[in-house]
Parts: C-alpha cells; sequence; structure tokens
C-alpha cells in the first residue's frame, strides 16, 4: 500500500510546494505555506473512464428566457446581485470582519423567508442564541427562518438533501466547514475547495441558491481568491470603514448582471439601512468655499455617483514629500503632479499631498482625473473652486482631457442636485449625434489641462514654503 506523501499549499494562492518556505514561488507571499497530507494512488497505468452517458449537443440558435429571481426586499442587494438571487446560483460574499456581511445576510435572510421561501442560516462561527440576538436586535426575530450551528460538511449536506422546496441557504463562512475526509485544518486551500466545490454541486443539482461567506486576508482580497472566484456566479466585496457609516456593497463578478455594480448603505443601530440617493449624502457635509475641494461626476456600473474630491498641500519639512491617498489610486496621482509640473508649468514637488474621496467611497475610474487635479490646483492657489460645478474627464500624459464613457447620465445626475455647470471633456462629434444637456446646466468644455489652471493661476494667493523663508514672498505654488 502507497504511503500518503506531505505537501505544503499556499493559503493565498494555492501553489503546491514540496517542501516548506517561508515566501511562495506562486504570489510572493510570506508565511502562507500549510503541510497537508496527500493519499498516494496505487502505482499502475491510469485507465481511461468508460461507461459514460453521451453528452447531447444542442444549436446554439434558440429562445432562452431570462432566469428567474428570488428578490430580497433590499433594493440595493437586488441591484447588485443584477435583479435577485437566482436560483442555482452561488455567491460569494466577502469583506473585513465587522464590515457587516452578516449583518445584510441576515436581514435578506429574513426579508425572503417572510416572502414565503424556505431559507437557511447555517452558521460555522457563531451559536444559534448569538444569531437569535443578532436578529432581535435587526427586528427580525420574527422571521420563519431555519437556523443551524454546524461546520461538518458531512452533516451539512445530509441535511440539505432531506430539505424540501429550499430557496436560499446562507453559509457563514465558508472557512470554517471541514470535510473529515481530508488530513489539512479548516480554512485551508484544500478544505476551502473542496467544500465549496460540493456545496455548490448540491446547490446545482437541488436549484437553491447558496450565499458563501468569506474571510478577507490582510492584503484585503478574499481567502483563496483563485480557488473560489472561479467556482461561483457571482462574487461581492463589502468595502467601506468601521468608522464611517457608508458601507459599499460592490459585484466584481456577476454571470447574471452587471459588474462593477455598487449598493450603499448606512450602519444604523437596527442594522443596515438603503441609502436610495448616495449622492446627496456624500455631499451632506460638503463647504463649498473651501479650496481643495471638487465634486466629481463618477459612474459605478449604472449608477450616476457625485462624491467630493478633497485635497490638501503643505510645505514638506523633510526632503522626501508625503503623498497620501484615501479612496483613489495612488500611482494615478503621482501621474497627475507630474503632467501639472511639466504641462501646466507648476511647481508642487516640494509640498506633502493629501487626497480623500469624502465618504469612504473608493473611485477606480479614470475619469475622476479632471476633478482630482481641480482640487489639487485649488489647493496649490489657495483659490475655491466653483461650489455649483461638477467636474469629469480623463487627463493624459500631453495634459489633454479626454472623453469618458455616459456623459448625459453624469449630468442629469448633477442637474438633479442642484448643479448649475459641469467642466467636462471637449466633445468630439461622432455620428452627428449632439450631446443633450440638462436644462439649466452650463456646460464648460475643456480641452487641455492647462485651460483649468489658468483661471486659477490668475488669481494665485502666495504662501511661503518650507525650503524658501528667506525669500521675501515665496509661493507654495508658482507659475513660470
Amino acid at each position: 500500500m502507497a504511503k500518503p506523501t506531505h505537501r505544503f499549499v499556499c493559503q493565498s494562492c494555492g501553489t503546491v510546494h514540496p517542501k516548506w518556505q517561508g515566501k511562495c514561488e506562486g504570489c510572493g507571499a510570506w508565511n502562507t505555506l500549510a503541510e497537508e497530507v496527500v493519499e498516494a494512488r496505487a502505482p499502475g497505468p491510469a485507465k481511461a473512464a468508460i461507461g459514460g452517458r453521451r453528452v447531447e449537443f444542442v444549436p446554439l440558435k434558440g429562445q432562452s428566457s431570462p432566469p428567474p429571481r428570488t428578490r430580497t426586499g433590499m433594493a440595493e442587494l437586488d441591484r447588485v446581485l443584477g435583479g435577485g438571487f437566482v436560483p442555482g446560483s452561488v455567491v460569494l460574499v466577502g469583506g473585513d470582519p465587522g464590515i457587516g456581511k452578516s449583518t445584510i445576510l441576515l436581514q435578506a435572510a429574513a426579508r425572503v423567508a417572510e416572502a414565503g421561501k424556505r431559507t437557511l442560516y447555517v452558521s460555522g462561527e457563531e451559536a444559534i442564541e448569538q444569531v437569535r440576538l443578532r436578529a432581535l436586535r435587526l427586528g427580525v426575530a420574527g422571521a420563519p427562518l431555519g437556523l443551524a450551528a454546524a461546520s461538518s460538511l458531512r452533516d451539512i449536506m445530509t441535511s440539505l438533501e432531506e430539505e424540501r422546496d429550499v430557496g436560499l441557504v446562507i453559509m457563514d463562512s465558508i472557512q470554517t466547514v471541514w470535510l473529515d475526509s481530508l488530513d489539512s485544518a479548516p480554512g485551508t486551500v484544500s478544505q476551502v475547495r473542496a467544500c465549496a466545490a460540493e456545496l455548490g454541486r448540491l446547490a446545482k443539482s437541488r436549484g437553491f441558491a447558496l450565499v458563501l461567506v468569506g474571510h478577507v486576508t490582510k492584503e484585503g482580497t478574499l481567502a483563496g481568491p483563485r480557488v473560489l472566484e472561479h467556482m461561483v456566479d457571482a462574487t461581492l466585496y463589502f468595502e467601506g470603514d468601521r468608522g464611517h457609516q457608508f458601507r459599499i456593497l460592490r459585484a466584481t463578478k456577476n454571470r447574471f448582471g452587471a459588474t462593477d455594480e455598487i449598493g450603499v448603505f448606512e450602519m444604523t443601530e437596527t442594522g443596515l439601512a438603503e441609502v436610495p440617493n448616495p449622492s446627496a449624502l456624500f455631499l451632506a457635509e460638503r463647504r463649498g468655499n473651501v479650496s481643495g475641494s471638487a465634486v466629481f461626476a463618477g459612474l459605478e456600473g449604472t449608477r450616476p455617483v457625485l462624491v467630493e474630491v478633497q485635497a490638501l498641500l503643505s510645505p514638506s519639512a523633510g526632503g522626501s514629500p508625503r503623498r497620501q491617498v484615501v479612496g483613489w489610486d495612488s500611482g494615478r496621482l503621482a501621474m497627475l503632479l507630474a503632467v501639472l509640473e511639466s504641462r501646466c508649468r507648476m511647481t508642487l514637488g516640494m509640498n506633502d499631498v493629501y487626497l480623500n474621496i469624502a465618504g469612504g467611497l473608493r473611485i477606480n475610474e479614470p475619469a475622476a482625473d479632471l476633478a482630482v487635479a481641480a482640487a489639487l490646483v485649488s489647493a496649490a492657489t489657495d483659490r475655491p473652486c466653483s461650489p455649483d460645478t461638477v467636474y469629469f474627464g480623463e487627463v493624459g500624459l500631453s495634459g489633454e482631457i479626454r472623453q469618458v464613457a455616459q456623459t448625459e447620465l453624469r449630468l442629469r445626475e448633477a442637474a438633479k442636485l442642484g448643479f448649475s455647470a459641469a467642466t467636462l471633456p471637449r466633445r468630439v462629434a461622432r455620428g452627428g449625434r449632439s450631446l443633450s444637456a440638462p436644462e439649466g446646466l452650463r456646460l464648460s468644455e475643456t480641452g487641455h489641462l492647462a485651460d483649468l489652471v489658468a483661471p486659477f493661476a490668475a488669481g494665485a494667493t502666495r504662501k511661503p514654503a518650507a525650503k524658501e523663508k528667506a525669500k521675501p514672498e515665496p509661493a507654495e505654488a508658482e507659475f513660470d
């Protein structure tokens, strides 16, 4: 009989190593290798599989109807899912500890159960009494929801196979489930992969929607992302600062809906409340007469969102200026600073630069370049941007302002919130179709970043910089 072999598997990417080492050769992560035991097969030639059923191939052309949906009663969650849970689908939900994953799923499960669907909530981390206490705090203790506290995959599978007419099953979390046929510890790549595959196979055969809760590593990614994300139908990330009231639910993969769709929630004493108009809340505490502030008309999936971009410049005391960014790409900030210095003749290199996207939202699209540039120029010259103006546009390395998608949708959102002007890229006629701007919204088309800087530079105020204290009138931002 063949002896079992030992191997070391990276818990971040799943790369297999013959011996332990500090650094993974696959992803470069440190101290992520865990030992696993593999049962060796008996020696002998591999036999081809025979006796299988013939697979029927059908023509591509044909009629197909949209998949049925199970709505959760939470409009923001349904938006991210593409309209609700699809029967037989597997959804992976990840986020930092304490961000609200269990809260929103318990709320959604209670509403689906109240709508008449058989819903089961399996907790591998908490006891049933703990789940009941949370349900009491959320005001859903009276929902006909089935609870269970289990972590053995065999027990969970046996229980689910005996259930009838199940519509939704929530597994919180997949890292706590273990299969006794594997010698590795719960939460390892082998256990997570095997348990998720078995649960997903059961969900598709029985036709119920399955939600798996996944932990997030210290790098901010789902544990074992290359193992789980290709096995599920949708991947949702819960974002936001635990000290901030807003939570962002973002879809990064969805086979039944749009990707990069977001849902906005507000953490309250009674759970997560939906935010139907996030733009109004993101701008609620904005002061329009402060330098270094600009409003960006962004787009998250199919939803237009207006957020405030804040920039602060201060003289650097040391020889290496700081670049601190919250909610945006630090590499893109470095590029914008280089374009402002090279193409617009601004001197910003000896200043510490702090950039913040107010409200806890993370912006990923290049259309925020123009709003960030406006905030930086406003902070450098100490001249406030117009409080009734929104900005959007992509900035190139030569300083040109490039067009972005869904211009009319951004403008309609700005007009709905009371803005009277918009600074946007210069329009290029395409197919004879003209831009339809909302009534009362004044458009300012900009072709180059220098056109944006010129009005600020005309009345720039001057402040002493750290390395020019001996000069009578040095400038924090100088223009050649």
